[in-house]
């Protein structure tokens, strides 16, 4: 099932949804507070300026001056131009509210089973959800909800996680390990879980997805800050352009009122940009959510557009995390099935995952099912023995370490076993050997499962010139066999956490931008050091909250997609602003020649659209300055198509598309919306 298709966070929002647009409209008012629009410098230089405009209308109007009506209409359509900036960034946030509602829902008020007395499940009391302390020891059963964010201490279970990934299959959820880490709000399908908290009230995983999907929470970027401060810049730089006019208007004798000054201002300055540059931004982190990946910052994603480097973890990220079955290799004379039920018999005590994936590989590949006999005595796994197994009816059978198998083995073994085992162990896999009463059977053949179709994602990886590098505390045989199949370029093995930390320091210190994508507690250190840090949702809790994104779906690979994603945020802002300094230039070449060719006949040459008149030129310019902030909307909230370019061609296409399509498309909007107001007798 694909991130687009779940019903989790993920789950597919119109473009333009009626309910949000709703919303949306609302609060484009609301945003008209001055001191939200600060932090926007255009957009609160085009409020300041209608503010003035409707004062000084408003003033002509009650004195009966003749230009009041030109002065009102000026103001209006500066006044839809701040509402139409304040309405992109509206709707953005608005699709962020939609996602976080969703996730609201699967914060349900529950009774938590708090225990009496740690060490005894047997004894519990009922405390609200909201009122568990951290470090509380709960208990969780078949059916219940789990109150809040915690690390299991105790006990396997099945835990239904669709509430937050949108993914329908249960995961298993057990004690130690990496995949620990329980989420409040999930249900636990099968069997019991004990659950140390490890959230504060308000303070669950959900809660924070909530506040970070919202846009309330979104920080810019240092990108979103650095073309800020060139909006204001070139703000500035047009304010003295504007300014120079009224002295070149005085000594020609043409008379420029204020809201003609002010309108020809607002028309030059970047306001397509500048209205749409939040939008572009949160739209960036809405489209992470569609791929069921949660980023705590504007800058995680922004970093992501520039990865060449990325960092996996191999347990639990490259494979599934725990060794499975994945061959039974029979002595002469032993038969496949034969080995499979021996396999299965000592393994039906044996609850750890191996034990579970021997049972299970058994009866799919070879139709094995054995029961476990009424007098069966289990023979559990220890460190001394390194068997486990069990007996019954005066029989016993034993799965373990190949030579202690051997040295319950009445023979020695046969060169084709030897062989077998040596052959595991090369290509990465760990041997086990099995017995019955005292009979050597073969071995059984443990890996680790690369996870499907990582090795064409890898691929895909490399053509778009991001280097993968898997890391891993594995021996270097094994590591180097599980590299070779997932197909990435490099490994480093026997690797500890400072090792990972170092060799992260070391890539950026050479320029490299990292991502690292890991799901351990060992993995927290290099989650946090690397610019982009991608913990898998079923992983540790140390690793949720030192990443700066979290994959709902635990799947590495989705580093293809939040990289995409970044590139497209950059294009985006790229081609819009390119786009909207095009516009400008070609609005002031549009513009001028209209409004000083009654002085100047001579600039009749240049005025190439033939406006009607200056009053239609001005104000065909500031409603086509509004208008093509709604216009381009759409291509804010769904992005810039990416496509895997180099620098020169992206540059080529974004001159091509968007700098010729910002320098023609004032003069075409201008001439035929004078053209509609000449016909309306409005200017």
């Amino acid at each position: 099932m694909s991130a687009q298709d779940s019903a989790g966070p993920a789950g597919t929002i119109a473009l333009f949804d009626g309910p949000i647009l709703l919303r949306a409209t609302r609060d484009a008012f609301r945003k008209l507070d001055p001191r939200h629009l600060l932090r926007n410098p255009v957009i609160f230089v085009t409020e300041v300026v209608a503010i003035l405009v409707t004062v000084l209308g408003g003033r002509d109007l009650v004195t009966a001056h003749a230009g009041a009506g030109f002065a009102l209409s000026i103001a209006a359509w500066l006044w839809l131009t701040v509402l139409f900036a304040t309405f992109a960034e509206a709707v953005a946030e608005g699709r962020g509210r939609a996602r976080a509602d969703t996730l609201r829902r699967a914060r349900t008020d529950v009774m938590a089973k708090v225990l009496v007395r740690p060490d005894d499940r047997a004894f519990w009391k009922p405390t609200p959800a909201n009122e568990l302390k951290r470090d509380s020891i709960v208990l969780v059963e078949t059916g219940d909800l789990i109150p809040s964010d915690g690390e299991v201490v105790e006990g396997v279970a099945s835990v239904n996680e669709s509430a937050i990934t949108g993914e329908s299959a249960p995961v298993i959820r057990e004690a130690g390990g990496d995949r620990s880490a329980v989420t409040g709000g999930t249900q636990v399908v099968s069997d019991w879980l004990l659950v140390r908290i490890t959230a504060d009230p308000g303070g669950t995983f959900i809660d924070r997805m909530i506040s970070l999907v919202e846009g309330a929470a979104r920080r810019k970027t240092p990108n979103e800050i650095a073309l800020d401060i060139l909006l204001a810049g070139l703000t500035i730089i047009f304010l003295i352009a504007v300014a120079t006019l009224v002295g070149l208007a005085h000594y020609s004798g043409s008379v420029l009122g204020i809201p003609v000054l002010a309108a020809l201002l607002v028309t030059l300055i970047p306001t397509t940009i500048g209205g749409l540059l939040s939008a572009i931004g949160i739209a960036g982190m809405d489209r992470l959510i569609r791929f069921n990946v949660v980023a705590t910052s504007g800058r995680a994603v922004e970093a992501a557009g520039d990865v060449d480097l990325l960092l996996l973890d191999k347990t639990g990220t490259i494979t599934f995390g725990n060794r499975m079955a994945a061959g039974f290799h029979p002595v002469p004379g032993v038969d496949n099935r034969e080995l499979a039920d021996a396999a299965a018999t000592a393994s039906l005590g044996d609850e750890t995952p191996e034990g579970r994936s021997v049972v299970s590989f058994a009866r799919e590949r070879h139709g094995a099912a054995p029961e476990l006999p009424a007098d069966a005595v289990l023979v559990p796994f220890s460190a001394n023995t390194r068997v486990s197994g069990l007996d019954s009816g005066g029989r016993s059978w034993r799965k373990g370490a190949v030579d202690s198998v051997l040295a319950l083995s009445a023979v020695p073994p046969p060169p084709e076993f030897t062989a077998a085992v040596d052959r595991i162990a090369r290509a990465g896999g760990t041997p086990l050997g099995v017995v019955a009463d005292g009979r050597l059977l073969g071995a059984i053949e443990l890996k680790d499962i690369v996870k499907p179709g990582i090795r064409e994602r890898f691929a895909a990886l490399r053509r778009m010139g991001i280097r993968t590098v898997m890391i891993t505390g594995d021996n270097k045989v094994t590591a180097a066999a599980i590299a070779a199949e997932a197909g990435v370029d490099d490994v480093l093995a026997q690797a500890t956490p400072q090792d990972k930390l170092d060799y992260i320091r070391k890539a950026q210190a050479d320029g490299r931008l990292v991502a690292m994508c890991g799901d351990g507690t060992n993995d927290a250190p290099a989650l946090a050091q690397a610019d982009v840090g991608v913990a898998m949702q079923t992983g540790t809790q140390a690793a949720r909250e030192a990443g700066n994104m979290v994959d709902l779906d635990s799947d590495p690979t989705k580093l293809i997609e939040v990289v995409e994603i970044g590139k497209q945020l950059l294009i985006t802002r790229g081609s819009l602003t390119t786009f909207s300094i095009a516009n400008d230039v070609s609005k002031y070449f549009a513009i001028l020649p209209a409004i000083f060719v009654a002085t100047y006949p001579g600039l009749q040459a240049l005025n190439v659209m033939r406006l009607h008149s200056p009053q239609s030129a001005i104000l065909s310019a500031v409603i086509f300055n509004a208008l093509i902030i709604v216009a381009l909307v759409p291509l804010a909230l769904r992005g810039v198509a990416f496509r895997p370019l180099g620098a020169a061609a992206l540059l080529r296409r974004n001159l091509l598309i968007y700098g010729l399509g910002g320098l023609v498309a004032p003069f075409a909007g201008i001439k035929l919306i004078d053209l509609a107001l000449t016909i309306l007798g409005v200017a």
